[in-house]
């Protein structure tokens, strides 16, 4: 029997080698890399969220956006990249402050602006109301409950099974933001339950399970106790999620290929899967992924490498596998 080596792959661009490629000429400063990409991806919704939102935490440290908007004045796509880098910069000045300090307001209602201006020039793209949803989050209070419904209808009315776009209201709707567990977990649900086979929506229920764990981490005085959260992950009603989450979208799939759009969902439920110890449901996740692995959601409950590599053994998961 093979032994079996695991050694994980964790590309940040999830193996989007065109993607990867462009960063590096956003580290150079040449804008044409993100424009040439941009236009060849054209209204792969998928795709192109992805890869704009990886552009932008590339170009957020950079002038490359708008050395390219100041070549290319009335680029939708430059727009577009200029809203996802706003809205990176602002969180990255969130980062910096710490959580629960201010930043200056009117960096967030730039990046506001800057994301009205990209739906304003590209119309049909959802992107930039995904950023804009995003962004919402660092207003202190939030912003009202109709402004972001009607965010939430522009999105939905171009790409009604956006993963990322019911994501960013999933977690804006979290305790750790504006919202409830219970609020969470009835978008989560809700969204799950509309979905047609093979779309990955359920994932969110995962997704919002890990929410509710980082919360009751930040909110514990004493880290220690995080032990006491194991059943968090094994309960009766996360078995019963992960297994629907299987059942409504794996098994619905018509092709095993993981777009590296959906490698980061695949590992939220391999880990669920994993973490509840549902090996029928963890072995054949793990060998679609492979060595492919996201570092979230596996850092959140330990060192990623560890966890994977012991599932991996204990269940006979190995390369000759995949």
């Amino acid at each position: 029997m093979a032994r079996d080596r695991f050694a994980p792959d964790f590309d940040p661009d999830c193996g989007d080698a065109p993607l990867s490629s462009t960063r590096h000429d956003i580290v150079i400063g040449r804008w044409q890399g993100p424009r040439d990409l941009l236009r060849a991806t054209g209204p792969d919704w998928l795709a192109r969220g992805h890869r704009v939102r990886l552009l932008a935490q590339a170009c957020a440290g950079s002038s490359t956006v708008e050395t390219w908007l100041a070549a290319e004045p009335h680029s939708a796509d430059a727009l577009v990249l200029r809203a996802a880098t706003e809205t990176a910069r602002a969180f990255n000045l969130a980062i910096t402050a710490g959580r629960g300090a201010p930043i200056d307001q009117t960096r967030i209602d730039g990046a506001v602006l800057a994301c009205l201006s990209a739906a304003e020039a590209y119309p049909d793209d959802p992107t930039p109301w995904t950023s804009l949803i995003s962004v919402a989050r660092l207003y202190p209070a939030g912003v009202r409950r109709r402004e972001l419904a009607r965010w939430w209808d522009e999105l939905h009315q171009r790409d009604p099974y956006s993963m990322e776009g019911h994501l960013q209201v999933l977690h804006y709707y979290s305790a750790r933001w504006h919202g409830s567990h219970g609020l969470m977990y009835d978008f989560a649900r809700d969204a799950a339950g509309s979905a047609p086979p093979g779309c990955p929506l359920p994932v969110l229920v995962q997704y919002a399970r890990v929410e509710e764990f980082r919360h009751a981490l930040d909110t514990r005085d004493d880290r220690s106790t995080a032990v006491g959260l194991g059943q968090h992950w094994n309960n009766d009603g996360a078995v019963s999620d992960v297994r629907r989450t299987w059942e409504r979208w794996i098994m619905g799939r018509k092709e095993d290929h993981v777009a590296p759009g959906e490698l980061r969902d695949v590992n939220y439920l391999a880990h669920a899967a994993c973490s509840a110890g549902i090996a029928e449901v963890a072995t054949p996740l793990l060998r679609i992924l492979g060595h492919r692995v996201t570092r979230t959601p596996w850092s959140y409950t330990g060192d990623p490498v560890q966890q994977i590599a012991r599932r991996r053994k204990e269940w006979g998961v190995r390369d000759a596998d995949r």
